[in-house]
């Protein structure tokens, strides 16, 4: 049995590499039951169990511990592991590092929507939130489109800069941004990545032609921005049905009457089944990508490295 720790994942994962593989997996058939949502301390820490196969080829099985008080630890809020397993036999060939797993199947299916669905002039690419995934999303954005610019926002600046540092040792040229209504403004891609419960986005401050990628409210009762924004807004979902069950603002609106479950115009399979020059927007237009995650994400990333490096 095969084992692939953090920095294997991340070899195997290059981001168009990834992307490309998404987008073409999303088109084949995967099983994929609704993930399981278990709380053993009854608060807001929690455990997903998210499996998905394909008949007579591969199985696999994920495991994520969602414990969002690590934050002030200083503790990484995400952790997991990944099982993958012969459909044929049934016996487990590869265990990988879920965290990295899923970091990186994330920022690259936001970065496929958000170059589906981004004004193809945006140049300027602005990330909420300071965790795990604020790296991850800025790379693969980058690997997708040509952004100039590129701003970090967190409640608390120093961790913001603790990610603009990072992001600039690496080449990016990235800033600080400690006004999020301002940072709004200038913003032409938004990707926010947070563990917010209440939304800290306002409708207002989001302006005509901004596509936005909210992608760290995964259940009914989280949101990053407010339910008002979502009719204002062309909404686009990871999964339809993963969305409407658990989509924060989406089904936050729904619920409150503003949209109904018709105002999904597609989801990542279907904005990847089509060509790249097929226009979703008006230049206008808000869009948002809602996102809560996958099953079926997990298993083509897994694939993608245990077929080529077996």
């Amino acid at each position: 049995m095969q084992h692939f720790d953090s920095k294997a994942i991340e070899k195997a994962l290059p981001y168009p590499l990834l992307v490309k593989a998404l987008a073409h997996g999303l088109q084949l058939a995967i099983e994929a039951p609704p993930r399981s949502h278990l709380n053993p301390n009854h608060d807001a820490s929690c455990v997903l169990i998210m499996p998905a196969w394909r008949p007579h080829q591969l199985m696999g099985v994920k495991l994520v511990s969602v414990w969002p008080g690590n934050n002030v630890k200083g503790e990484s809020a995400v952790s997991g592991v990944y099982v993958l397993i012969s459909c044929e036999n049934g016996h487990p060939v590869a265990v990988l590092d879920g965290t990295t797993l899923t970091l990186r199947r994330t920022a690259a299916a936001a970065a496929l929507a958000a170059r589906k669905l981004a004004r193809q002039d945006s140049t300027t690419l602005a990330v909420l939130g300071t965790g795990a995934l604020s790296v991850p999303l800025v790379q693969a954005h980058l690997d997708v489109m040509p952004f100039q610019n590129v701003l970090v926002w967190g409640r608390q600046a120093s961790k913001a800069q603790t990610v603009v540092a990072q992001l600039q040792q690496q080449g990016i040229a990235a800033s600080l941004a400690t006004d999020i209504e301002q940072t709004l403004a200038k913003a032409d891609v938004v990707a926010v990545a947070t563990t917010a419960t209440e939304p800290f986005i306002r409708t207002g401050w989001v302006r005509p032609g901004t596509h936005v990628g909210l992608i760290g409210a995964f259940t009914a009762q989280m949101a990053e921005a407010e339910p008002s924004l979502m009719p204002l807004a062309k909404v686009f979902a990871d999964s339809r049905d993963a969305v409407l069950e658990k989509g924060g603002e989406v089904f936050q609106a729904i619920q409150q009457g503003i949209i109904t479950p018709a105002a999904i115009q597609a989801d990542l399979a279907e904005l990847a089944a089509q060509p790249e020059n097929h226009v979703w927007r008006k230049a206008q237009d808000i869009t948002v990508y809602k996102s809560v995650g996958f099953a079926s994400l997990d298993l083509i990333a897994a694939e993608l490295i245990y077929n080529t490096t077996a």
